[in-house]
């Protein structure tokens, strides 16, 4: 079986919105630092993977808010690696609320990277200890479609306190600006409904201090949102959608839901 690791986490006041429901990007938060302590547990911590010249990259990630969430929740995060490939990995995250009710899901797709910044194969040791299975699917994608002739736009500079300990942008902040976009373009509800489910391809790095144009429009019941640089190169593509209640339990404990996987 895939090895598993579980970490118990209280929502912090700052990490909900005004309706006191926790911001997305706080579960992501959450996610990789699981992934991180799971890894350092097993030996892989970050001198590791410094001696080795290698690093993981989040490619794209999937978050379903299938419960409401509220600022003093006590939750426990199990992740464990679903499936992987010659040079990315799968994660699944789940977070349970102190009944054993399951509250939120998260899909990652990691990259290994070498010191050059190209995939590189992911190390035997790797398999050996997480005993992750081989994937079934493919990478996850975000399908944006046609952009309208006048999406919501908003320009705005990357800030010093969104950078990581790696230079980066990280992954979660993403999330926030997918919100804010939504927020701009008139999505307020769908932007905190709960159940909800947004989606994320990380198309290219955000560079630190860059001017980035961000645009956002509806698309049936789903909202679109596509963060780029200033030449235009997609950074960000990304999708909030609803989810019906019929099918948060199935989604809960079935396999990864991603267009491409559908």
């Amino acid at each position: 079986m895939p090895d598993t690791w579980s970490v118990p986490y209280r929502v912090r006041f700052d990490e909900a919105g005004p309706d006191g429901l926790i911001r997305t990007s706080a579960l992501l938060r959450y996610t990789q630092d699981l992934a991180g302590l799971h890894s350092d547990a097993r030996g892989f911590g970050r001198s590791w993977y410094a001696e080795r010249g290698i690093t993981w990259l989040v490619r794209a990630a999937e978050v379903a808010v299938v419960a409401p969430i509220r600022f003093g929740a006590e939750l426990v995060g199990t992740t464990v690696p679903v499936g992987f490939r010659r040079v990315w990995a799968r994660r699944r995250t789940e977070f349970h609320d102190a009944d054993g009710m399951l509250v939120c899901w998260v899909h990652i797709d990691w990259v290994l990277l070498d010191d050059r910044g190209a995939p590189t194969r992911i190390p035997k040791e790797f398999e050996a200890v997480f005993a992750p299975p081989p994937a079934t699917f493919g990478l996850a994608r975000v399908d944006v479609g046609e952009v309208p002739l006048e999406p919501a736009r908003t320009t705005f500079t990357v800030r010093p306190q969104e950078l990581d300990p790696m230079d980066h942008v990280n992954n979660a902040v993403y999330a926030d600006w997918l919100d804010e976009a939504v927020l701009v373009a008139g999505g307020a509800a769908a932007m905190r409904a709960v159940p909800r489910l947004v989606r994320l391809e990380y198309a290219r790095a955000a560079e630190p201090a860059a001017r980035l144009v961000a645009e956002a429009w509806p698309d049936g019941g789903a909202w679109v949102c596509r963060v780029a640089d200033a030449d235009g190169s997609d950074l960000l593509r990304a999708r909030l959608e609803p989810i019906a209640v019929g099918e948060v339990g199935a989604m809960a404990v079935g396999a990864p839901t991603t267009k491409e996987d559908r």
